[in-house]
């Protein structure tokens, strides 16, 4: 029994895997990356600062775009001085990144997160006490 199991089992596998072309044309001309996501949302930071897991963790998102941004993540510390300033990529077809932090050894006050996108600023603020 076990020597007809196998070969069926191997004949149906191959007749299956003929069915799945993951570079077919026309699977591209229905889905066109063009068309990713055609509702249009106005670029927005926000912070969630998790206490019982001593993490702040920055999220900024923006509309999906078929090439890669590039974007530049500050945070900025009570005193007004930069913190730390990373230049991050949105990858393409993406349309959000994060970025965090732990809340031990932060200065205690008001923190001001800004992403820098081409010529736009977008802030957001929050309070460690």
């Amino acid at each position: 029994m076990i020597k007809y199991l196998f070969p069926f089992l191997f004949i149906l596998t191959i007749v299956n895997a003929e069915n799945i072309n993951t570079q077919d044309e026309e699977l591209a001309d229905e889905y066109p990356i063009e068309n990713i996501d055609e509702t249009r949302i106005d670029p927005s930071v926000d912070c969630l600062i998790l206490q019982d897991e001593n993490s702040i963790i920055c999220k900024f998102e923006t509309n999906r775009s078929t090439s890669d941004q590039d974007i530049v993540v500050q945070w900025i510390d009570p005193q007004g001085d930069v913190s730390r300033s990373r230049n991050m990529i949105v990858p393409a077809g993406h349309a959000s990144i994060y970025d965090y932090r732990y809340i031990n050894g932060r200065l205690l006050g008001s923190w001001t997160f800004k992403v820098l996108e081409n010529d736009k600023e977008y802030t957001t603020d929050f309070e460690l006490k």
